[in-house]
């Protein structure tokens, strides 16, 4: 027995001694075949190769080393190198976690990928299930020049990155590993930076804290957390932070489209889960708006993203992008400017910027939005309640609500890009609301005024932008008003008429109010083109009616307002006050044509006859008729209106579009 003892000690120690003094360059081709079939892909050495004990410890090196890919990758080889060289704990490569008493490596090369359904990848050997990317226990490492290539299909993205130089000692760096690249993200091309703030636990199995920066698309994000291991970060929770000029750039990496925003920056915490990227606690601004909530982007079969949102004061240029304007230009030089750089003609307002049809087909989305308060100085607007749902190109903004002036707003929006062009329908309601609110910046004053204003929008049009869809549309606005007064600090526009005003003015009776029976703005649309159908209000000096109409297409207006006094006046006008122009340039022409040709024909009688017959040219008779108030108060059409003895009016029901280019 001691003998055979003997004999076996002998035989080992006879081994040992030979592979150390060959170091082991006669096992290459054997080490090449047994890690080839283990790893069930080839193994080559092409330069010089070692292997035997020194003394305990397993001496490695190889020199040009390679191990191949599966077949199904793009790259070849899983890694190469110019020379790996290392010192492995023996024990370690037969039970538990291998370990690396040195490890240099000059000018590696990895390739790592996933397959097209991200069920495979290549650094997990055999035909099982791709395993996260563990790394070996390294008590000391030198690694130069290293270059990492990672793929994944699925997201689909591209990374090359660059490992700076590693020296480590007792299992410690002592210091951040950095590794810097640049890439793809499905078509947007991106440079990244990255450091292991903790490579001694990562080498341990601790810890994996990283930071990283990237940058695409004139976008910056942040992303800082602790992974379970460098190649994994599901249901994790990650810190991530965006900024940039404008957050619809960012979101269309993904194929996500969303209005132009101006400058934003956002922070959220991150977590992955399967296929399902969740953001909550969001908190940043856009523009000078700030904005909270969150959101999810599940990247399954068909892309999709869910919001939840909540801003509390929404900046009116920050909205601007939502009707299609570039909110920078409005900032700088106003709306007809950004109108035109959507496309429009010059000294148009209707913006022409074109659906992103084909992107909208790509992905669904749904969103909920609530907003406190817009900042505006004319329209007092809040209480913003936002639901949108997009599927398979169709798009809904319905409901849309919110508060203006202690008036409720509610519309319906609907984008059906399926249809080519895409067919869009405006419902917009407006429930009671008080004019003196809600004209407050444009004259009327709240104190005095008691009338309200409530009525409807509705539209059907086909184009790919706004205004290709008014432009094309047919429909009805309809605008009443019930019993109430109005005053107004604008007072030539008082009951819009000259006669009647020069009489107040002379006699010092513009301290009261205009008191309105019932009145009715409405219009008929065909084809883009508006006519009035009717202009009718009843005060109780006048009845005011109104001719004329506008073009969405041209944006073009001509408009006529004439109030017929109910009483005799003697400095009445009787005259027109009309509206023409443009939508981006109206203007107020109180002194008619019609006012001019009158006060010739009264000058020509006070020099044939005498100064009092000069006045008759400016009499009123007083013989307008008052208004049936149940047909105005309806909205019906001129062809309904009646006077208040039920008689057929004769005074509304004339009015034309303005096609003028």
């Amino acid at each position: 027995m001691r003998n055979v003892l003997l004999a076996v000690v002998g035989v080992i120690f006879a081994a040992w001694l030979i592979l150390f003094i060959t170091k082991g360059r006669f096992l290459k081709h054997p080490f090449e075949s047994v890690a080839s079939s283990l790893a069930d892909r080839e193994v080559a050495v092409g330069g010089d190769f070692q292997l035997y004990f020194a003394p305990i410890r397993i001496k490695f090196r190889a020199e040009e080393l390679s191990v191949s890919n599966p077949k199904w990758a793009e790259q070849p080889s899983l890694f190469t190198a110019r020379s790996v060289d290392a010192r492995i704990a023996p024990l370690s490569m037969l039970f538990g976690r291998r370990r690396f008493y040195t490890l240099d490596i000059v000018e590696g090369r990895a390739n790592l990928e996933w397959d097209a359904r991200s069920e495979r990848n290549t650094w997990t050997f055999g035909d099982g299930k791709g395993e996260p990317l563990e790394l070996p226990r390294v008590d000391r490492a030198t690694i130069t020049d290293m270059r990492i290539r990672y793929v994944d299909p699925k997201m689909p993205l591209l990374a090359n990155l660059v490992l700076d130089p590693v020296v480590s000692k007792d299992a410690r760096i002592g210091k951040a590993v950095s590794v810097r690249g640049d890439g793809r993200f499905r078509d947007t091309p991106f440079r990244v930076t990255a450091r292991l703030l903790s490579p001694d636990e990562t080498i341990n199995r601790g810890g994996n804290a990283i930071e990283l920066r990237a940058w695409a698309a004139n976008n910056v994000l942040d992303v800082k957390g602790e992974l379970p291991s460098l190649a994994e970060f599901e249901d994790v929770p990650l810190k991530v932070r965006a900024e940039g000029r404008d957050l619809s750039e960012l979101l269309a990496i993904i194929d996500v489209a969303i209005p132009r925003t101006r400058r934003y920056a956002l922070t959220a915490q991150m977590v992955k889960d399967d296929e399902t990227y969740r953001f909550t606690g969001m908190k940043g601004r856009f523009g000078q708006s700030d904005l909270a909530g969150g959101f999810t982007i599940a990247n399954a079969e068909r892309l999709r993203i869910d919001a939840k949102l909540v801003t509390r004061r929404l900046d009116i240029i920050d909205a601007a992008p939502f009707i299609g304007y570039n909110p920078d230009i409005v900032a700088s030089k106003g709306a007809v400017a950004a109108a035109a750089a959507s496309g429009s003609g010059p000294r148009h307002v209707i913006p022409d910027t074109e659906l992103p049809v084909a992107m909208m087909n790509r992905f669904d989305a749904g969103l909920d939005w609530k907003i406190g308060v817009i900042r505006s100085r004319n329209v007092p607007v809040q209480d913003i309640s936002l639901k949108l749902a997009l599927d398979r190109g169709l798009l809904k903004l319905s409901p849309l609500t919110f508060s203006m002036a202690r008036g409720d707003v509610a519309s319906d929006f609907i984008f059906d890009t399926r249809k080519r062009p895409a067919a869009i329908s405006y419902d917009i309601r407006l429930a009671p609301t008080p004019m003196g609110r809600l004209l407050a910046g444009y004259g009327v004053a709240e104190a005095g005024t008691s009338g309200t204003i409530h009525g409807r929008i509705k539209l059907a049009g086909r184009g790919d932008t706004i205004h290709d869809s008014l432009a094309t549309s047919s429909g009805r606005i309809a605008f009443m008003m019930p019993k109430g007064t109005l005053w107004t600090r604008n007072v030539q526009l008082a009951e819009l008429d000259i006669g009647t005003f020069a009489y107040k003015m002379f006699q010092g009776k513009l301290k009261k109010p205009v008191e309105i029976n019932c009145g009715l703005v409405a219009f008929t649309v065909n084809g883009g083109q508006a006519a009035a159908d009717p202009i009718l209000i009843d005060t109780s000096k006048n009845v005011i009616t109104g001719r004329g109409g506008f073009s969405f297409d041209t944006e073009a207006l001509s408009l006529a307002f004439r109030a017929d006094g109910k009483k005799f006046s003697l400095f009445s006008g009787q005259s027109p006050v009309g509206i023409e122009g443009r939508f981006a340039e109206p203007s107020l022409q109180v002194i008619s044509p019609e006012l001019l040709g009158r006060a010739g024909a009264g000058l020509g009688l006070a020099v044939a006859a005498t100064p009092v017959a000069g006045l008759l040219a400016f009499v009123d008779i007083g013989d307008a008729k008052s208004a049936a108030c149940g047909p105005v108060l309806s909205g019906a059409r001129a062809a309904a209106q009646r006077t208040s003895k039920g008689k057929p009016r004769d005074d509304v029901g004339k009015g034309k579009p303005k096609k003028d280019d």
